[in-house]
């Protein structure tokens, strides 16, 4: 008798479990279809979003040359130059020049070589690792840098609202769209020990972090991203749950450090991932600062789940969230500035933009204000009032020293 009713509640709960995630699924569908994968969409009937057309404006320079900066290894490459040829044709451009990268550079001598030959805007093919690269040539130049998303997570195409999976409209928007600034953020690292890597700077125009969230993308399984996309590092978050939290020192805009527990600390640009979840809402790519965020969580799983809540509903609009914190074991502190320094009592593994850079005991991390001009849809480019650029002008609580 007992085992029928065991029975009967496993079924009733694998039941909700099932409905909770069809749910999930759909709504993260509704508001980012490609972030689901293939399969589910065509189970779920998620419908594609709407096409971006409409009226463009016509380009701005008869004689503006394109460059293209392509990752060779992504599917769909050469019918895509087809277009982008056809493309730059019915508007009188010269024929476009193409740039494709390496094992040994991904992408940044490329876009060097392109500014040499004379190229007006520069547009990178690809996944995260090359707008990155190409990125770092085009920062503090001015030069207008395009992006034609081709990759696992496609994190800044999707904060900039690109309409992925719409090619047509993607090259559209290299070839007329609006232009907008943005800033980059700059990580310096410091090995514990010669064999983790060699020191260096690296741009991100996302999120960099260390902790949990490195862990994470290092252990993702390339097989995994290729057949099920970023919820691939859902799978690899799982195996490091139970890992020991990290100590680390904290310094805000050269002030005093300060120190704590925690299972990641986070540096964005940007604060929002596929699938709509914003995991850190205040970050804005125009703002001329970073926002960093340490998480916390304790006591296992129940901890973890507290700390996914408050995730969660920072996604929905809710910044206070420390009413959803009814049994104390998971917490994110959230502070504001332009320049951070922040040292481990342990290595730990870093990651920038979905990259992972191997293991740490130092960061460095500052912004470059307004340091990209990119080309993005017409109606995308938010009206921002003036602002104070420093954290010492900053207007809310998030500026306030952390308490970690």
């Amino acid at each position: 008798m007992v085992a029928e009713v065991l029975a009967v509640i496993a079924a009733l709960l694998a039941v909700a479990s099932l409905s909770l995630t069809v749910v999930i699924t759909r709504r993260i569908g509704s508001r980012d279809p490609v972030a689901v994968p293939l399969m589910w969409r065509r189970i779920l009937r998620i419908q594609p979003l709407p096409s971006a057309a409409g009226s463009f404006m016509t380009p701005r320079d008869g004689n503006e040359k394109i460059a293209f900066i392509a990752n060779p290894t992504k599917s769909g490459i050469e019918e895509l130059r087809e277009q982008a040829l056809r493309a730059c044709s019915i508007r009188y451009l010269p024929q476009p020049l193409w740039f494709y990268t390496t094992a040994d550079d991904p992408g940044t001598g490329q876009a060097e070589a392109a500014i040499e030959a004379g190229a007006d805007v520069v547009v990178a093919v690809g996944g995260d690792g090359t707008v990155r690269a190409v990125a770092q040539a085009l920062a503090g130049r001015g030069i207008p840098m395009g992006i034609v998303p081709m990759g696992t997570g496609n994190l800044f195409a999707r904060n900039l609202d690109l309409p992925l999976g719409d090619t047509q409209s993607i090259l559209r928007t290299v070839l007329e769209g609006a232009e907008r600034k943005a800033d980059v953020g700059w990580m310096d690292i410091r090995r514990a020990y010669p064999g983790h890597g060699e020191d260096g700077r690296h741009l991100f125009l996302v999120i960099a972090g260390a902790g949990f969230d490195a862990e994470m993308v290092a252990g993702a399984d390339d097989r995994l991203k290729r057949r099920l996309g970023w919820f691939a590092y859902f799978f690899a978050a799982i195996r490091h749950l139970g890992e020991k939290r990290m100590k680390a020192w904290v310094s805000v805009d050269g002030g005093e450090e300060i120190v704590g527990h925690m299972r990641t600390v986070l540096m964005a640009n940007i604060g929002k991932l596929p699938g709509g979840i914003s995991l850190i809402p205040d970050a804005t790519m125009d703002d001329g600062r970073l926002d960093v965020a340490t998480l916390d969580a304790r006591g296992g799983l129940v901890g973890w789940t507290e700390l996914f809540g408050q995730v969660m509903a920072q996604g929905a609009g809710i910044k206070d969230t420390r009413l959803l914190r009814i049994l104390r074991t998971s917490r994110i502190d959230h502070v504001r500035g332009t320049e951070f320094d922040i040292r481990m009592d342990q290595p730990q593994k870093v990651q920038v933009d979905g990259e992972s850079l191997g293991r740490a005991s130092r960061i460095h991390a500052f912004v470059q204000p307004a340091a990209l001009t990119l080309r993005v849809p017409q109606g995308t480019v938010p009206q921002r009032t003036d602002e104070p650029k420093t954290a010492d002008g900053a207007s809310d609580d998030a500026d306030a020293s952390p308490s970690i």
